[in-house]
């Protein structure tokens, strides 16, 4: 069963400190997570200046990337479920001196998105909450005209054999992923919401990033 908002709230807490240092374990296995973040921040395509949202920001790991995207006249803005994971992403300001981030603990299914953005982020993260058809909704209408929406996150391949799909959804165990949420489909929500501009997999169908852009 998939795990409620407040179990994913203490899970969360309780690994904020060392979450950095923990995925550190599954760059030595060969996944490449932070090259994929790159890519998602890229697909945006956001200039300078621009106002960009990061959904479920966790320690903020995709800031670096969208500062250089939106420099320091833009504007970032993170939300995440989680107090302590945001007090690990104030540490990340600090340290690198960013004065355009503004940080926001909510819940996303309640959130209000500011209009006009120019883009919304989602990495390895929207499919922990439940209510993701109706954030990608209201994400999609908070959009400026040809504003972009990136979800990157994991999914359950078509094509692996039920052992690895098992190995993998276990490797994962730690930061809430089960084989229950494989019927959760964002990917399907931004093709309903946003003309759908692109849909890569990764891993042979484990990972997938999926693009959205707001059309007149």
């Amino acid at each position: 069963m998939p795990l409620n908002k407040q179990q994913v709230r203490d899970l969360y807490a309780k690994r904020a400190e060392r979450y950095d240092l923990g995925l550190n374990f599954y760059r030595l296995l060969g996944f490449r997570l932070d090259r994929y973040r790159q890519l998602a921040v890229q697909s945006l395509a956001l200039q300078a200046g621009d106002t960009v949202i990061d959904l479920a920001c966790g320690t903020g790991l995709n800031f670096k990337y969208l500062q250089r995207a939106v420099g320091e006249q833009g504007r970032i803005i993170g939300v995440d479920l989680t107090e302590a994971m945001l007090d690990q992403a104030r540490q990340r300001l600090t340290v690198n001196g960013w004065h355009n981030v503004h940080l926001i603990q909510a819940d996303l299914a309640e959130y209000s998105f500011p209009a006009g953005v120019a883009g919304i982020l989602s990495s390895y993260a929207i499919t922990l909450v439940p209510e993701f058809d109706g954030v990608i909704q209201r994400g999609a209408r908070a959009l400026q005209h040809g504003g972009r929406m990136a979800i990157l996150d994991f999914k359950k391949p078509d094509h692996w054999p039920e052992w690895l799909i098992r190995l993998g959804a276990w490797l994962y165990k730690p930061y809430g992923v089960s084989l229950d949420l494989a019927v959760r489909h964002p990917w399907e929500s931004v093709d309903r919401y946003l003309h759908q501009i692109v849909f890569r997999e990764f891993y042979f169908g484990g990972l997938y990033l999926s693009v959205g852009e707001r059309r007149a």
